[in-house]
């Protein structure tokens, strides 16, 4: 490609679902959505946390969880690769590889052939009484992970969180500053009444102060009678603005938005946040300019 050529803005879908306790059922939701998504012309398609399950209990996690290379994994795969579309699955129940006690919440991305191409364990964990609303601790069924994931896509180079990882800043700026993330990634399954108060306040925040589009795929309703989420998935661009968002924000569905190389590469030069943040902290005498 000559230095003069543009670089090729992608089409991506943000999905939206309510998840139950039935595998199959939730496969069925997401076939449908990736299927819309491709005649949509979009290349990737990003789908919530708990995607595949949501039980009563986080044990019912457990039992139900498996590994990587297991059957329900292998579904997705061929969904992928039969539909040819990418797929971010925002939080898979992967069965923990040394404790059996406990799952690994897994972001998986996988290519339009089916292959895994990155995979992402949840490191912050939901330990948080909602006042008026439920008790979750996640750190009692699930093992948190210790490493940042990027890895390149049609979309651009994508950084993988998950859900209340979105409360910690230094997460976001490390994906982009030091792990070249041009999409953060928050597939969620955010409880209402924080949905509420602080969902889209942080998604752009995140975006504006890392300069990146920000991807959020949410679960959206009630689940069963102990679960409901918040829903308002929404895609959000470099300068903060809100440019992908489903008409019903607790509905099951697709939004489509444009992720623009070029307009993510204005922004920064117009505000040159990374090279401000390296004069920054040697000025205030920090180790490692990052």
């Amino acid at each position: 490609m000559s230095s003069n050529a543009k670089a090729a803005v992608s089409r991506v879908a943000v999905g939206q679902m309510t998840a139950t306790g039935d595998q199959q059922q939730n496969l069925k939701t997401c076939s449908r959505l990736a299927k819309e998504a491709r005649a949509r012309g979009c290349s990737t398609l990003f789908l919530p946390e708990c995607f595949s399950y949501i039980g009563l209990t986080p044990t019912d996690g457990v039992k139900m969880a498996q590994p990587l290379t297991g059957p329900l994994m292998q579904q997705y795969q061929s969904l992928a690769s039969s539909v040819g579309i990418w797929l971010s699955l925002g939080g898979f129940q992967e069965r923990s590889p040394t404790d059996p006690d406990r799952l690994c919440n897994c972001h998986v991305i996988l290519d339009d052939q089916g292959s895994i191409r990155a995979t992402y364990r949840k490191v912050h964990l939901f330990d948080v009484e909602v006042e008026n609303g439920p008790v979750l601790m996640e750190s009692r069924s699930t093992a948190p992970g210790n490493e940042l994931v990027a890895c390149d896509s049609p979309a651009g180079r994508l950084g993988l969180t998950i859900c209340y990882d979105l409360r910690f800043p230094e997460v976001y700026q490390a994906l982009t500053f030091q792990h070249q993330a041009e999409v953060l990634l928050v597939p969620s399954a955010f409880t209402k009444l924080t949905g509420e108060a602080h969902w889209e306040l942080l998604l752009r925040a995140r975006a504006v102060e890392c300069q990146c589009y920000v991807i959020a795929a949410a679960q959206a309703g009630k689940h069963n009678e102990k679960r409901e989420s918040y829903g308002h998935s929404l895609i959000i661009d470099p300068w903060g603005r809100v440019i992908g968002k489903l008409d019903d924000p607790s509905a099951t569905g697709i939004a489509v938005a444009d992720i623009d190389p070029e307009e993510l590469q204005r922004v920064r030069r117009r505000m040159p946040i990374q090279q401000h943040r390296i004069q920054g902290r040697t000025c205030l005498g920090w180790d490692a300019p990052q």
